[in-house]
C-alpha cells in the first residue's frame, strides 16, 4: 500500500524524495566550501563519505521517489529567497537544511511501509556525526575569516616595553587610535599572573572588533580564550599547537628565514611574522634580516605577513610595498607620550601606502 495522502496517494514518497535531495545538495554545498574556500582535504572528504553514504540506493526507494516526484505541481517551488552576505551565511543555511532533512527522513523511517527500506537508527546517528562536522567547518571559517582581517597596525603590547603603565589603558589608547590586532607579551611573570590582565585585554579587544593573542604560551591563551596564539620558532611547536586548539584560533609564527616561514605554513601557521626588518631598539640583539626576506617569503606564501622589527612611520611604506599585509610595532607606540596619536600616525602611513 502506498504510504500518505498526496497527489495520487504518494505524498509520503513526494516528501521523502524532497528530503533526500535537499540533503544531497546541502552536503555538497558544504563539502565544496570546505573544499574550495577552506582547502581543507580531510574535512572535504568527511563531507563526501557522509553524503554518499546517506544516498539511497534501493532500487524501489529510487522508482518510488521518481514515480511520485512532481516538481511543477511542488506549491512550496520558489518560496526560499533570503539572501546570503557571505560564505558563512550559505553555509549556516545548508547546515540547517541538512539538520532538517535528517530529522524529516528519520521520522518518517519509522512508518511501517517505509522502514524495510530506510534504517532509522542510520540516519539518527548521521544527525550526530553531522553536528561535529558542522561545528569544525564553522570554526574554520571563522579563523578564516580572523585571517583575513590581519591588516593594518599590529600593537605587540610588551608589558616591559609598557615600564609600568597600565596595559588595558594603553590598549584602550591604542584602539582608540586605529590599531586592527594586539598581542600581549610579557617574558617575566607567569601564565597564572598574566591571566587576569590578558581576560581584561581579550574583552576589550572583543568589544572593539580587534583581534587578541597572546605571545608564546597557549594555556594562557585558552584560558582568556584570545583569538590565537603567536609563536617564535624555537618555541612551541605549531603543530602541536594546532592539535590543543580550538579550531577557529588563529597560530602566529615568527620567521627569520624562508625555510623557517616554509615550515610555520606547512605546519597550520595561519600568519608568519618575519623580522627583524631594520635594528629594534625593543630587542637589540635580534638579527636584521631586512626587506629581502620579506620579498622573498611573499614571493612563496599566500598567507598574511607581518612585518616587525624597527618600523616607524618613515618606514611603513617600504615594507609594504616589499609584500607586509601588517605592520608589528611595539617602541614605536609604547615609548610615545601620546599613544593615541602615535597609533593615528602609522595607521595614516599605512592607508596612505595601501
Amino acid at each position: 500500500m502506498d504510504v500518505g495522502l498526496g497527489k495520487e496517494g504518494y505524498g509520503m514518497w513526494r516528501v521523502l524524495d524532497a528530503n533526500f535531495n535537499r540533503l544531497g545538495e546541502a552536503l555538497r554545498v558544504l563539502e565544496d566550501i570546505s573544499r574550495f574556500i577552506l582547502e581543507e582535504k580531510d574535512l572535504t572528504e568527511r563531507f563526501r563519505l557522509l553524503r554518499h553514504g546517506l544516498t539511497p540506493r534501493d532500487p524501489f526507494l529510487k522508482a518510488k521517489f521518481l514515480h511520485a516526484r512532481d516538481s511543477a505541481g511542488d506549491v512550496g517551488r520558489g518560496a526560499e529567497r533570503s539572501e546570503r552576505r557571505d560564505e558563512v551565511a550559505v553555509a549556516l543555511a545548508n547546515a540547517r537544511r541538512v539538520q532538517e532533512s535528517l530529522r524529516v527522513i528519520e521520522e518518517l523511517s519509522k512508518l511501517p511501509e517505509v522502514s524495510p527500506h530506510l534504517d532509522q537508527d542510520k540516519f539518527s546517528q548521521a544527525r550526530f556525526t553531522f553536528y561535529e562536522l558542522e561545528k569544525e567547518l564553522f570554526s574554520r571559517l571563522q579563523r578564516r575569516q580572523k585571517r583575513e582581517r590581519i591588516r593594518g597596525l599590529y600593537l605587540i603590547l610588551d608589558c616591559q616595553a609598557a615600564r609600568g603603565r597600565d596595559e588595558v589603558k594603553l590598549a584602550r589608547q591604542a584602539i582608540l587610535g586605529g590599531v586592527r590586532l594586539i598581542q600581549l607579551r610579557d617574558k617575566e611573570r607567569s601564565s597564572a599572573e598574566l591571566l587576569p590582565l590578558a581576560r581584561k585585554l581579550q574583552q576589550l579587544c572583543a568589544e572593539s572588533s580587534v583581534l587578541f593573542l597572546v605571545n608564546d604560551r597557549v594555556d594562557l591563551a585558552l584560558g582568556a580564550e584570545a583569538d590565537g596564539v603567536h609563536l617564535g620558532p624555537d618555541d612551541f611547536p605549531v603543530q602541536e599547537a594546532r592539535k590543543l586548539l580550538p579550531w577557529d584560533k588563529l597560530i602566529g609564527c615568527s620567521v627569520k628565514t624562508l625555510a623557517q616561514a616554509r615550515r610555520a605554513a606547512e605546519e597550520g601557521a595561519d600568519y608568519v611574522s618575519v623580522g627583524s626588518i631594520y635594528p629594534s631598539p625593543t630587542k637589540p640583539q635580534a638579527k636584521v634580516v631586512g626587506l629581502d626576506l620579506l620579498r622573498q617569503t611573499r614571493g612563496e606564501l599566500s598567507l598574511p605577513l607581518v612585518a616587525i622589527g624597527g618600523i616607524g612611520p618613515e618606514r611603513v611604506a617600504e615594507v609594504l610595498t616589499a609584500g607586509a599585509d601588517a605592520v608589528a610595532v611595539v617602541s614605536a607606540v609604547l615609548q610615545a607620550e601620546d599613544v593615541t596619536t602615535a597609533v593615528r600616525e602609522l595607521v595614516q602611513k599605512i592607508e596612505e601606502a595601501s
